[in-house]
């Protein structure tokens, strides 16, 4: 992945309510923007739906995190852009995986992330973040630009196209039903969730 420094960086201005919400907080820049939203701690918010969540609670998740940029890239007219892509998650990438795997007969699981892209630039604003997986992610097996704020019915909902679409016909998981790789989606969405949890744990006793 790139750094946000391929991004343009204009001074923001109020034309909407994450530009005055970073004005309000003496954020002047599309570049501090995006480095105050990538040096929050990582974690999953109470609610996908607000788009301020991640300025109430502290700390956003990958949907959150890139929800507040790419509106901001709007209520600006920069060419900065939300993405959903579904990567391969296995062991190397996050630990615990393979019992997944091993329990759904799955080749690896395909598993939603968001980020944003620029031309020809993608950049991860949870990289580096506690967030539960082992190493970057730089190799996706579907990609789709989507609205800034996606909800959780739609993103799910585009999940399960990808699958019927474009995954499940894939020679590795010739034999798949989509109503195991949605139980084993579950229980990968329960590991990530358990690795970042302990984080917080350990945080929090030091």
């Amino acid at each position: 992945m790139d750094t946000y420094t391929v991004f343009p960086n204009p001074t923001s201005s109020k034309k909407g309510i994450i530009s005055e919400k970073f004005i309000s907080l003496k954020i002047k820049t599309f570049w501090d923007a995006c480095a105050y939203v990538h040096g929050l701690p990582y974690g999953y918010n109470s609610t996908t739906d607000d788009i301020l969540i991640l300025f109430k609670e502290g700390y956003g998740s990958c949907t959150t995190k890139h929800a507040v940029i790419a509106t901001l890239a709007e209520e600006l007219n920069i060419p900065v852009y939300k993405m959903v892509g579904i990567y391969a998650m296995n062991e190397e990438i996050v630990t615990g995986t393979n019992h997944i795997l091993e329990k759904y007969r799955l080749p690896y699981l395909p598993m939603i992330h968001c980020f944003l892209v620029y031309d020809s630039y993608l950049v991860d604003l949870t990289e580096g973040n506690s967030n539960g997986k082992n190493r970057s992610l730089e190799e996706f097996l579907f990609t789709e630009k989507v609205i800034p704020n996606i909800s959780e019915k739609d993103e799910y909902l585009l999940y399960k196209k990808a699958l019927e679409n474009h995954i499940l016909n894939r020679k590795e998981l010739e034999g798949i039903k989509m109503i195991d790789v949605l139980r084993a989606r579950t229980d990968g969405i329960a590991l990530l969730r358990s690795k970042v949890s302990l984080k917080y744990q350990r945080m929090k006793m030091v």
